[in-house]
C-alpha cells in the first residue's frame, strides 16, 4: 500500500492542518507559524494546501508525495 493510499484511508483526500500537525507529530500552533514562514519548508507544504471557504486544507497526493521524497 502506497503512503497516498494510506493517508487518503485514514484521512480522505484533504487533510485538515490538525490532521497534517498529528500526521508530522507537531503541535497545530507550531505548524501553522512555520508554514507562515519565509522557508524551504513552507514553500513545499503550501503547495499542497488549498482554502475551502474559510477553512485550510491539505491535498492528500501531495502530501503523500512530500513524505515519500523526504
Amino acid at each position: 500500500m502506497t503512503t497516498e493510499e494510506q493517508l487518503i484511508e485514514r484521512y480522505g483526500p484533504l487533510l485538515s492542518l490538525i490532521d497534517l500537525s498529528e500526521l508530522l507529530k507537531r503541535s497545530p500552533d507550531g505548524l501553522r507559524i512555520s508554514l507562515r514562514s519565509q522557508t524551504e519548508f513552507a514553500e513545499q507544504w503550501n503547495a499542497a494546501r488549498r482554502k475551502v471557504g474559510r477553512r485550510v486544507y491539505f491535498r492528500a497526493s501531495v502530501v503523500a508525495e512530500l513524505i515519500d521524497t523526504a
